[in-house]
Protein backbone atom coordinates (compact mmCIF):
# COMPACT_ATOMS: atom_id res chain seq x y z
CA UNK A 1 0.00 0.00 0.00
CA UNK A 2 1.24 3.26 -0.92
CA UNK A 3 2.40 5.62 2.43
CA UNK A 4 0.80 9.19 2.23
CA UNK A 5 4.25 10.84 1.34
CA UNK A 6 4.71 8.36 -1.81
CA UNK A 7 1.76 9.78 -2.35
CA UNK A 8 1.99 13.12 -2.21
CA UNK A 9 5.59 12.78 -4.10
CA UNK A 10 3.54 11.45 -7.10
CA UNK A 11 0.70 14.34 -6.86
CA UNK A 12 3.83 16.56 -6.74
CA UNK A 13 5.43 14.80 -10.61
CA UNK A 14 2.31 14.74 -12.06
CA UNK A 15 1.85 18.34 -11.48
CA UNK A 16 5.04 19.28 -13.31
CA UNK A 17 4.37 17.16 -15.97
CA UNK A 18 0.91 18.94 -16.71
CA UNK A 19 2.95 22.25 -16.38
CA UNK A 20 6.17 20.95 -19.05
CA UNK A 21 3.27 19.78 -21.12
CA UNK A 22 1.26 23.08 -20.88
CA UNK A 23 4.42 24.99 -21.24
CA UNK A 24 4.93 22.88 -24.65
CA UNK A 25 1.40 23.27 -25.81
CA UNK A 26 2.00 27.12 -25.22
CA UNK A 27 5.17 27.16 -27.11
CA UNK A 28 3.71 25.11 -29.85
CA UNK A 29 0.51 27.59 -30.61
CA UNK A 30 2.67 30.21 -30.25
CA UNK A 31 1.33 31.73 -27.10
CA UNK A 32 3.52 32.67 -23.55
CA UNK A 33 3.52 29.90 -21.39
CA UNK A 34 2.56 32.83 -18.65
CA UNK A 35 -0.65 33.35 -20.28
CA UNK A 36 -2.35 30.19 -19.45
CA UNK A 37 -3.46 29.64 -15.50
CA UNK A 38 -3.21 26.13 -14.14
CA UNK A 39 -5.66 24.90 -11.12
CA UNK A 40 -4.85 22.03 -8.97
CA UNK A 41 -8.02 20.73 -8.43
CA UNK A 42 -7.91 19.65 -4.85
CA UNK A 43 -11.32 18.39 -4.09
CA UNK A 44 -11.60 15.36 -1.83
CA UNK A 45 -7.46 15.45 -1.18
CA UNK A 46 -5.86 16.01 2.27
CA UNK A 47 -4.32 19.14 2.96
CA UNK A 48 -1.07 17.40 3.18
CA UNK A 49 -0.89 16.65 -0.50
CA UNK A 50 -2.42 20.21 -1.18
CA UNK A 51 1.03 21.69 1.24
CA UNK A 52 2.91 19.34 -1.04
CA UNK A 53 2.06 20.77 -4.09
CA UNK A 54 2.45 24.06 -3.21
CA UNK A 55 5.91 23.87 -1.79
CA UNK A 56 6.69 22.74 -5.46
CA UNK A 57 5.76 26.37 -6.29
CA UNK A 58 2.04 26.43 -7.60
CA UNK A 59 -0.17 28.35 -6.01
CA UNK A 60 -3.57 28.11 -7.61
CA UNK A 61 -6.18 25.80 -6.37
CA UNK A 62 -9.92 24.87 -7.61
CA UNK A 63 -12.49 23.42 -4.67
CA UNK A 64 -15.41 22.19 -5.67
CA UNK A 65 -17.36 22.00 -2.64
CA UNK A 66 -17.91 24.99 -0.18
CA UNK A 67 -17.43 23.42 3.17
CA UNK A 68 -14.49 21.58 1.71
CA UNK A 69 -12.57 25.25 0.76
CA UNK A 70 -13.74 26.43 4.13
CA UNK A 71 -11.81 23.95 6.26
CA UNK A 72 -8.37 23.74 3.93
CA UNK A 73 -7.97 27.74 3.62
CA UNK A 74 -6.77 28.38 7.02
CA UNK A 75 -4.34 25.86 7.09
CA UNK A 76 -2.73 26.74 4.23
CA UNK A 77 -0.42 29.37 3.52
CA UNK A 78 -2.55 32.77 2.89
CA UNK A 79 -0.50 33.64 -0.99
CA UNK A 80 -2.91 30.79 -2.20
CA UNK A 81 -5.50 31.77 -4.85
CA UNK A 82 -8.21 29.82 -4.69
CA UNK A 83 -10.80 29.32 -7.11
CA UNK A 84 -14.41 28.04 -6.22
CA UNK A 85 -15.39 25.83 -9.57
CA UNK A 86 -18.29 23.88 -7.99
CA UNK A 87 -21.80 24.45 -8.64
CA UNK A 88 -22.67 27.50 -5.81
CA UNK A 89 -25.78 27.64 -4.37
CA UNK A 90 -27.13 31.24 -3.15
CA UNK A 91 -27.21 29.85 1.08
CA UNK A 92 -24.12 29.20 0.67
CA UNK A 93 -22.27 32.43 -0.65
CA UNK A 94 -21.61 33.81 2.91
CA UNK A 95 -20.08 31.04 4.09
CA UNK A 96 -18.00 30.96 1.12
CA UNK A 97 -16.62 34.58 1.32
CA UNK A 98 -16.39 35.15 4.74
CA UNK A 99 -14.44 31.70 5.13
CA UNK A 100 -12.07 32.36 2.27
CA UNK A 101 -10.71 35.47 2.79
CA UNK A 102 -7.90 34.87 -0.28
CA UNK A 103 -10.71 33.90 -2.82
CA UNK A 104 -9.42 34.79 -6.01
CA UNK A 105 -12.24 33.77 -8.17
CA UNK A 106 -15.59 32.38 -8.24
CA UNK A 107 -15.85 30.13 -12.02
CA UNK A 108 -19.47 28.71 -11.59
CA UNK A 109 -21.75 31.95 -12.29
CA UNK A 110 -24.73 30.40 -13.64
CA UNK A 111 -27.66 32.51 -13.44
CA UNK A 112 -28.40 36.16 -12.22
CA UNK A 113 -29.77 35.16 -8.85
CA UNK A 114 -25.89 33.88 -7.69
CA UNK A 115 -24.38 37.03 -9.20
CA UNK A 116 -26.68 39.15 -7.08
CA UNK A 117 -25.86 37.40 -3.97
CA UNK A 118 -21.76 37.23 -4.46
CA UNK A 119 -22.26 41.15 -5.77
CA UNK A 120 -24.34 41.91 -2.22
CA UNK A 121 -21.72 39.84 0.34
CA UNK A 122 -18.73 40.92 -1.72
CA UNK A 123 -19.79 44.52 -0.85
CA UNK A 124 -21.05 44.19 2.69
CA UNK A 125 -17.43 42.84 3.60
CA UNK A 126 -15.60 45.74 2.05
CA UNK A 127 -13.32 43.35 -0.18
CA UNK A 128 -11.84 44.19 -3.47
CA UNK A 129 -13.89 42.99 -6.53
CA UNK A 130 -14.41 39.38 -6.78
CA UNK A 131 -12.99 37.80 -10.57
CA UNK A 132 -15.85 35.58 -11.80
CA UNK A 133 -16.58 33.46 -14.90
CA UNK A 134 -19.57 32.74 -16.57
CA UNK A 135 -20.40 29.12 -16.64
CA UNK A 136 -21.92 27.88 -20.09
CA UNK A 137 -23.39 24.61 -20.43
CA UNK A 138 -21.78 23.98 -23.65
CA UNK A 139 -22.49 20.17 -24.15
CA UNK A 140 -26.57 20.63 -23.46
CA UNK A 141 -26.26 17.48 -20.69
CA UNK A 142 -29.30 17.98 -18.24
CA UNK A 143 -26.78 16.79 -14.96
CA UNK A 144 -24.35 19.82 -15.54
CA UNK A 145 -24.96 23.31 -14.57
CA UNK A 146 -24.17 26.42 -16.65
CA UNK A 147 -26.56 28.81 -18.43
CA UNK A 148 -27.24 27.73 -22.44
CA UNK A 149 -24.83 29.49 -25.13
CA UNK A 150 -27.85 31.48 -26.09
CA UNK A 151 -28.07 32.86 -22.77
CA UNK A 152 -24.35 33.65 -21.94
CA UNK A 153 -24.38 37.49 -22.99
CA UNK A 154 -27.25 38.15 -21.10
CA UNK A 155 -25.38 36.95 -17.63
CA UNK A 156 -22.02 38.57 -19.27
CA UNK A 157 -24.05 41.91 -19.55
CA UNK A 158 -25.62 41.41 -16.15
CA UNK A 159 -22.33 41.04 -14.28
CA UNK A 160 -20.73 43.66 -15.83
CA UNK A 161 -23.23 46.32 -15.73
CA UNK A 162 -25.14 45.58 -12.91
CA UNK A 163 -22.59 44.07 -10.38
CA UNK A 164 -20.23 46.39 -9.36
CA UNK A 165 -18.76 44.43 -6.69
CA UNK A 166 -17.75 41.60 -9.23
CA UNK A 167 -14.94 41.85 -12.20
CA UNK A 168 -16.11 39.61 -15.15
CA UNK A 169 -13.26 37.65 -16.56
CA UNK A 170 -14.19 35.27 -18.51
CA UNK A 171 -16.48 31.77 -19.19
CA UNK A 172 -16.11 28.42 -18.46
CA UNK A 173 -17.54 25.22 -19.68
CA UNK A 174 -17.26 21.43 -18.76
CA UNK A 175 -16.82 18.94 -20.99
CA UNK A 176 -18.46 15.62 -21.66
CA UNK A 177 -16.66 13.26 -19.13
CA UNK A 178 -15.40 10.95 -21.62
CA UNK A 179 -13.96 13.60 -23.40
CA UNK A 180 -15.45 12.48 -26.73
CA UNK A 181 -16.94 16.04 -27.34
CA UNK A 182 -14.40 18.31 -25.39
CA UNK A 183 -13.06 19.61 -28.94
CA UNK A 184 -16.98 20.74 -29.77
CA UNK A 185 -17.48 21.47 -26.60
CA UNK A 186 -14.40 24.38 -26.34
CA UNK A 187 -15.11 25.31 -29.95
CA UNK A 188 -18.61 26.51 -28.37
CA UNK A 189 -17.25 28.36 -25.63
CA UNK A 190 -15.03 29.91 -28.47
CA UNK A 191 -17.67 31.30 -30.29
CA UNK A 192 -19.28 32.67 -26.84
CA UNK A 193 -16.14 34.77 -26.05
CA UNK A 194 -16.89 35.97 -29.56
CA UNK A 195 -20.43 36.75 -29.09
CA UNK A 196 -19.11 38.34 -25.42
CA UNK A 197 -16.40 40.47 -26.24
CA UNK A 198 -18.81 42.30 -29.31
CA UNK A 199 -21.44 43.00 -26.77
CA UNK A 200 -19.37 44.06 -24.02
CA UNK A 201 -16.69 46.04 -26.27
CA UNK A 202 -14.20 44.21 -25.00
CA UNK A 203 -10.83 42.56 -26.85
CA UNK A 204 -10.50 38.49 -26.29
CA UNK A 205 -7.85 39.11 -24.08
CA UNK A 206 -9.79 40.38 -21.54
CA UNK A 207 -12.03 37.49 -21.65
CA UNK A 208 -10.66 34.15 -20.55
CA UNK A 209 -11.75 30.71 -21.04
CA UNK A 210 -11.93 28.05 -18.68
CA UNK A 211 -12.12 24.40 -19.30
CA UNK A 212 -12.66 21.83 -16.10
Amino acid sequence: MATSASVDAVAAANLRSVLQRVQQAAERSGRGPQSIRVVAVSKTKPVSLLRQVYDTGHRCFGENYVQEIVEKAPQLPDDIEWHFIGNLQSNKVKLLLNGVPNLAMVESVDDEKIANQLDRFVASLGRKPLKVLVQVNTSGEVSKSGVEPSGCVELAKHVSLRCPNLEFSGLMTIGMLDYTSTPENFKALANCRTEVCKALGITEEQCELSMD
